[in-house]
């Protein structure tokens, strides 16, 4: 995740696609949003709500529900509505994008993470979608590496998918790259991995090279070896803060 400290944010409307996908029919996604707004709204407080938003950089209005306070209630929502497939998944995921306040946006995240298995190769679309529309860190990370990496693992063939992504317009399509295998450990594809960062390494931007950095210490927890090596051979490409944060560890 990001640090406090006093970062850029980008336009979410500079990162939003054009060709939006549109949720599909699903009586699930209809029981879910129903309940979920009836439970969130009320528990709406609006001086937690500004002091939210100014956290994140004012890139979603927020209700100002406390974290566990809203993991509660979003407990409550799926209760006896059965197992959701693919479908019921992606249109929960983009009506709750179609929401504005954040919340919404973090309960579509952890239904996600949780029902991940049930959704296939034809989901990435709609990831990508997520990734790169009203984005920020507190969505994307959990996306990549809970919801892309899954993905990525059950179907090998995405990994080429991913090598598209590195190379996206949006910044958080290619940090989504970069994190994709953070809970791999002894399955992360070292090559794939390092030449992201690589290819990115000239990136301006914070999110970019933190990324890289993180990227790099979470697999040397796996192979610090593999890690120092990469960094000593790669020390004039990196910005000093991604071998700041691959070598924070060793």
């Amino acid at each position: 995740m990001c640090d406090r400290r006093n970062v850029r944010r980008v336009s979410p409307a500079a990162d939003t696609p054009a060709d939006a996908p549109v949720p599909p029919v699903s009586a699930l996604a209809d029981t879910v949003l129903e309940r979920l707004v009836a439970v969130y709204a009320p528990a709406a407080d609006p001086v937690r709500a500004e002091g939210a938003a100014a956290y994140m950089k004012h890139v979603a209005p927020f209700l100002g529900i406390p974290t566990p306070e809203r993991r509660s209630l979003s407990r409550t929502v799926p209760a006896g509505t059965g197992r959701p497939d693919e479908r019921d998944c992606t249109a929960i995921a983009l009506r709750c994008w179609r929401l504005p306040e954040r919340e919404y946006h973090y309960f579509a995240v952890d239904y996600l993470r949780r029902h991940v298995g049930r959704c296939t190769s034809g989901f990435l679309p709609v990831l990508h979608h997520l990734v790169t529309t009203v984005p920020w860190w507190d969505t994307v990370d959990l996306l990549a590496a809970h919801v892309a990496g899954p993905l990525v693992a059950a179907d090998p063939a995405l990994a080429r998918e991913m090598d598209r992504w590195i190379d996206d317009p949006s910044l958080w399509a290619a940090r989504t790259a970069l994190l994709h295998q953070l809970r791999y450990k002894e399955a992360t594809d070292a090559d794939r991995l390092f030449g992201y960062c690589l290819r990115r390494a000239d990136h301006p931007d914070f999110f970019i090279r933190k990324a890289i950095g993180w990227a790099l210490r979470e697999y040397a927890k796996t192979d610090p070896a593999a890690v120092r090596d990469f960094v000593d051979g790669a020390h004039t490409r990196l910005s000093p803060l991604s071998v700041r944060e691959a070598l924070k560890n060793l």
